[in-house]
């Protein structure tokens, strides 16, 4: 969230900024200035009253001593009129606050100097390609067909137990899947990431914390009887951890790492880009989360990109990184690295991963604050990445390994797997 500390000295940047991503700010910019304008204007108002109260109190009681009843009496009256005013003035301080408050949140993160502009994905910027290529059998099939061909995963028994894009796992698909998943634990454990189990249903206060609500509530599973969301990401409980703390300067860096599945609605999606398991409504995937100081949130962001780079180079992927546009970015961040990997059997490039700073915008929703060596207390910033999310780095393992005789698995995975091929 962003505060209005900023919006007072530089409303003109954040409107300008804001542009990058295509968020016209300037009309919710203006009403926000406009509620506190009037909030300061009632506190002034209600500083007056409240000094005018005392010293009438006090004229009360000289009145009484002096014996002047008719006097006291209407000091009186007119202490019950000062007391009604001071009350109305506080309620509308509130109402100003509470409307200034639902207008701050509706305003995104003011993206990084080094974001691109642009309107969508066409307009990311290839930061730099990894891995090569495979050049697949002309028979070579998407990894649907192959996940059917071998008994892998049952998109069929999924709609069946649930709906679409809740795939079922079986035999050598399901330990594949596990593999993964405690591959990647273990690659960002051996980094210093804490390993971390979080919850999969977090309260309302978790989503606004993280930003998924009010801007993503309609994505996401909801428990009504609970008031419960069921997690998008594990980037929301994990970082929900520190909400409401106060850290020392010697706390950072934080670093913590979880598996969760993680549960989207992907309202609006249709077409080829949600066929097997390019979009899932359940998926598993592996998160990383950073909790730095400012100074030090440019570099954990560096090093969280290496970090997946590494982690993708291991698989024998080809990968390319992309570093997303202002219209391509979420609404929480600052600034975006997409990982993406080359399906060869479909030919295209599927994304795996986004790594991201939200720089102190989640921070200040989350009240994630810390004390200096002055004393003075200031926002953390706040990093996340996937490391890395499962069903599109499973599809294009099958898809550039298959051959004639089988489907291989990648040597950093046959330890966890027990098997070298599936066949």
């Amino acid at each position: 969230m962003l505060t209005l500390k900023l919006l007072r000295e530089r409303p003109d940047f954040v409107v300008e900024r804001l542009a990058v991503k295509n968020f016209d700010a300037s009309a919710i910019v203006g009403k926000i200035l406009e509620q506190d304008r009037l909030r300061r204007q009632y506190q002034t108002e209600l500083d007056s009253t409240l000094a005018d109260l005392k010293a009438m109190s006090k004229e009360i009681g000289r009145y009484m001593k002096e014996g002047k009843n008719a006097e006291a009496e209407a000091a009186k009256a007119g202490v019950a009129a000062l007391k009604e005013r001071s009350k109305d003035l506080e309620i509308k301080m509130e109402e100003c606050q509470k409307a200034q408050n639902e207008l701050l949140v509706l305003l995104p993160n003011i993206p990084a100097d080094n974001v691109p502009p642009g309107k969508s994905a066409e307009d990311n910027v290839v930061v730099r390609m990894g891995g090569e290529i495979p050049d697949l059998p002309e028979n070579a099939v998407p990894h649907w067909d192959l996940a059917s061909r071998y008994s892998l995963i049952d998109f069929d028994l999924g709609v069946k137990l649930t709906g679409a894009g809740f795939p079922v796992y079986k035999g050598r698909g399901a330990r594949l899947q596990r593999a993964l998943i405690q591959y990647f634990l273990d690659f960002n454990t051996k980094a210093g990431y804490l390993e971390i189990e979080p919850p999969v249903l977090v309260n309302e206060a978790s989503g606004f914390g993280t930003g998924q609500i009010p801007d993503k509530e309609g994505q996401m599973y909801y428990v009504p009887q609970d008031r419960f969301y069921l997690v998008p990401t594990a980037e929301v409980p994990v970082t929900n951890i520190y909400r409401d703390c106060i850290l020392s300067e010697s706390d950072f860096p934080i670093k913590m790492t979880a598996y969760t599945p993680c549960f989207r609605r992907e309202a609006g999606s249709y077409g080829k880009d949600v066929r097997g398991l390019n979009r899932l409504h359940q998926f598993d995937k592996v998160e990383i989360v950073q909790i730095s100081l400012p100074e030090a949130s440019e570099r954990a962001l560096n090093e969280m990109v290496l970090h997946v780079e590494r982690l993708v180079n291991s698989l024998d992927l080809p990968y390319r990184i992309v570093r997303l546009c202002g219209g391509d970015m979420s609404f929480t961040s600052a600034i975006t690295y997409d990982f993406e990997v080359y399906s060869a059997a479909q030919k295209r490039w599927l994304e795996v991963s986004s790594v991201s700073n939200f720089a102190s915008y989640q921070a200040n929703r989350l009240k994630l604050r810390y004390k200096d060596a002055e004393g003075r207390i200031s926002p953390a910033h706040t990093l996340n990445g996937s490391s890395l999310a499962l069903p599109r780095i499973l599809a294009a393992l099958l898809e550039n390994n298959q051959t004639p005789d089988g489907i291989l698995i990648p040597k950093v995975l046959q330890e966890y797997t027990r098997f070298v091929k599936i066949d």
